[in-house]
């Protein structure tokens, strides 16, 4: 029985990164732009309904919700090649058309007022699934529609699908530029409080990195959104061809996270893919083995979350955990022989506490893409490293907070009335305190650690580990 998962786009860069995603789905099942099944999409074996549902005229549309405050995206996309795919009774964008102004609280309490029309929508979709298992939840936590009422809605769906898992692939900003939007600082740390206590697992899209690998390993000299969003769909559509076409294990969302999230507050997940190609790269041909992949996945600069750490403390990070997911024509002898050629060159450092294998799922490559290569590879690594990004996120808003820079754009909003900035106190303790527990994981101690934990911090440890009971 398929278990359907829910897509909810938040804000410009949600709907950019999650139409993407319904253009390889599409391309992945042999589904037209317009819906419909192509002539030469006979071969079965594949689960379309556990992200898209048929209609009776046997249009095949997606399990998606396409929101957002200002029209500019979700207009281009109605006026695409692709504006049949979607159920328009789930596009929604605000009346007044305004947007939230790159303003985390202003998208914040513009999601308080529209709640309710979003939530029917939702209700509408879950009401037509037979067994839901979650949503994913695609947004940048740096602008102001996808932070802020990304944020609202993720407290939202916690609160109303407590049993429903929720995902999120959250697009963290280039750290490396200088960014449009002065209060990106803020609005990152306030979203990160929402992606620690209401998220299930976060994979981290980091601007930075999908930059740097544009360049080196695209040879892009200048990439566009439109390349890195490119980058983001292939991790989307890779992380989920388990659940498409299913095997034995990790064919649904419980099954591919709890054996990467061990506890609970530890749950940002980074990610890594191999062979990278552009379009104009497709005839490139290089020979792919199981060992290749795998030994490429584990290379830093495939990974698509910035390292901001000294060298002594990256030497010191450990995997907690790692998932593998191997496409293509593999057999599964050459998979324990990689895995024992990694572990006889030590090429990966995991945490003390925990088993130190590397998760291996197979699947199928879809029959209607072409590839030029054999085998294809995407990790998913749950790694201490991660903190370090959040610091960076912490320190630049640090920097902001101690000039009192850009607050009175907040104010005007009811969370930040008559001055109360409780809320940012609020959110860096709870980043402060999630960095202590990533960079406690690399010690053999963390488990006791773990036992130190104020009363609250268990609290919402343990509301958050009934859902990844399997």
């Amino acid at each position: 029985m398929p278990r359907e998962i829910i897509t909810i786009q938040v804000g410009q860069c949600g709907n950019q990164i999650g139409m993407e995603f319904w253009k390889q789905l599409c391309l992945e099942h042999g589904i037209g732009k317009d819906g419909l099944l192509e002539d030469f999409a006979t071969q079965g074996g594949d689960r379309k309904d556990v992200f898209f549902y048929q209609a009776d005229d046997q249009h095949f549309i997606p399990r998606s919700l396409l929101i957002d405050l200002e029209p500019r995206v979700i207009n281009g996309i109605q006026n695409s090649e692709y504006r049949n795919l979607y159920n328009h009774e789930n596009i929604f964008v605000a009346e007044h058309g305004g947007g939230a102004g790159n303003n985390w609280a202003s998208g914040y309490h513009q999601g308080e007022q529209v709640v309710d029309d979003i939530m029917d929508m939702v209700d509408r979709e879950a009401d037509g699934s037979d067994s839901l298992e979650g949503f994913v939840l695609c947004h940048s936590i740096a602008g102001g529609t996808g932070s802020g009422m990304g944020s609202y809605l993720l407290e939202t769906l916690n609160d109303r699908y407590s049993k429903k898992l929720v995902q999120t692939y959250s697009v963290f900003p280039n750290q490396m530029e200088t960014s449009d939007v002065v209060v990106q600082p803020y609005n990152s740390l306030l979203t990160l409080k929402r992606l620690t206590l209401n998220a299930d697992c976060v994979v981290v899209l980091d601007n930075t990195a999908l930059n740097r690998i544009a360049v080196e390993r695209l040879h892009l000299s200048n990439p566009t959104f439109a390349q890195t969003n490119s980058l983001v769909s292939t991790v989307m559509s890779a992380s989920t061809t388990t659940l498409r076409y299913p095997g034995y294990m990790n064919n649904d969302l419980v099954g591919l996270l709890a054996s990467l999230i061990p506890t609970p507050r530890c749950h940002f997940l980074m990610t890594g893919y191999t062979p990278l190609t552009v379009e104009r790269q497709v005839n490139m041909i290089r020979k792919t083995t199981v060992l290749d992949v795998m030994r490429r996945l584990l290379q830093t600069k495939n990974i698509m979350v910035s390292s901001y750490a000294r060298t002594k403390e990256a030497s010191q990070a450990k995997y907690i955990s790692i998932l593998n997911i191997i496409q293509g024509e593999v057999d599964p002898t050459q998979v324990h022989e990689s895995l024992q050629r990694i572990r006889e060159r030590k090429l990966v450092n995991f945490i003390d506490w925990a088993p130190a294998s590397i998760q291996v799922a197979l699947s199928r490559k879809s029959p209607y893409v072409q590839t030029t290569h054999r085998v294809s590879g995407l990790m998913l690594a749950n790694h201490t490293s991660i903190r370090h990004l959040f610091s960076k996120c912490l320190g630049q808003y640090e920097k902001l907070r101690k000039k009192q820079a850009f607050l009175d754009n907040y104010r005007k909003f009811p969370m930040f009335a008559d001055n109360d900035l409780s809320e940012f106190d609020e959110s860096r303790e709870i980043i402060e305190s999630l960095v202590d527990e990533y960079k406690a994981c690399e010690s053999p101690d963390y488990i006791k650690w773990g036992m130190e934990q104020d009363p609250g911090d268990a609290n919402v440890a343990a509301a958050l580990d009934s859902k990844l009971v399997v």
